[in-house]
């Protein structure tokens, strides 16, 4: 089976293909082959199969036809605008977020057998802020143009698996948290900031209040849920594809003492309050709890404690992200 990661240069693209690497299969079937995807040339990834490794834009048709060879069984759509930049610019966020999925949807109908589509939408396409606590059955009223462009393209993922086209498993990612590297443009970039920088020895600025709430989820867990979206038997989720998973409410707080419980009251003190009310406009209005019952039925794993969140970074992570900001 060949597997296709769509934004393969990403973090999360890296880490699931690595994981993919190391394991040689996928729900008991041999991987034969594996192409990275993204705008930019991905790093390679040592692997027992042959791993491609490929530049090009979603919506230029030959390109994805050369990313998605007809013998690929899985799709791991995790190519997108994030949140502030879908925000600032409408037209980027609408070309690569909706029309870039079903640019992937008509690449999917070319295809002889359906192959399995794991994209991550996120919680941003739900509303109703700080006290909200969203079930399975509420209804995606989004605040913002990523969540409504994550929202349109599960909808078009909904239909396509209905007419046989693919086999979405669409999973309403939480922020993740911690995310190595560099802070990035996404209006939740701050969450990983204010543990990842501290872990760095550098200062760092929060843009929201102690109190601010967030539905989060580490690296690992969603690396692990996205293999379980692509194994998994999609039978009982009938017409509706879009899972919530069962992530964790941390408040900003809550983050830095886990922070201080791992590395020391030196690390919290780097980091310092500023508000930013660009930056609070576009995250106060995400839902800062859900209750993942369904996902929960349908075998997607509860998720580690805070502090082995930050832990794991520490393990993970620290060390290249270190290398990579010349902090080594």
């Amino acid at each position: 089976m060949h597997i296709t990661i769509l934004g393969g240069g990403g973090f999360l693209g890296r880490k699931l293909a690595q994981r993919l690497a190391a394991d040689g299969a996928l729900g008991g079937r041999a991987i034969t082959g594996m192409t990275l995807f993204d705008l930019a040339e991905p790093a390679p990834v040592p692997a027992s199969f042959t791993v491609r490794t490929l530049a090009g834009d979603l919506g230029d048709a030959a390109a994805l036809t050369a990313a998605i060879p007809d013998d690929t069984g899985a799709i791991f759509h995790l190519a997108a605008v994030v949140s502030a930049a879908a925000e600032a610019d409408y037209d980027l966020g609408i070309r690569v977020n909706l029309l870039g999925t079903l640019a992937v949807v008509n690449r999917c109908r070319e295809l002889v057998v359906a192959p399995r589509v794991v994209f991550p939408s996120s919680v941003a396409s739900f509303g109703g802020g700080q006290d909200a606590r969203v079930r399975d059955d509420e209804r995606q009223v989004p605040t913002n143009s990523y969540g409504a462009q994550k929202a349109m393209a599960e909808l078009a993922l909904n239909d396509a698996s209905r007419r046989g086209f693919l086999d979405a498993v669409c999973i309403r990612l939480p922020t993740v948290v911690v995310r190595p590297g560099r802070p990035n443009k996404a209006a939740s970039s701050f969450a990983s900031a204010i543990l990842r920088e501290p872990l760095l020895g550098l200062a760092t600025d929060c843009p929201v209040f102690p109190d601010f709430r967030l539905w989060i989820c580490s690296p690992r867990s969603a690396v692990a849920w996205f293999l379980h979206a692509a194994t998994m038997d999609t039978a009982p989720l009938g017409l509706e594809r879009g899972v919530n998973p069962p992530g964790m409410t941390a408040s900003v707080a809550e983050m830095l003492d886990a922070l201080e419980s791992v590395a020391g009251a030196e690390a919290r003190r780097l980091v310092h309050i500023v508000p930013d009310t660009v930056v609070q406009d576009i995250v106060r209005g995400w839902p800062s709890g859900f209750v993942p019952d369904r996902a929960l039925a349908l075998g997607f794993a509860g998720h580690e404690p805070l502090a082995d969140v930050v832990r794991a970074f520490m393990g993970d992570d620290l060390a290249a992200t270190k290398a990579d900001r010349g902090l080594a």
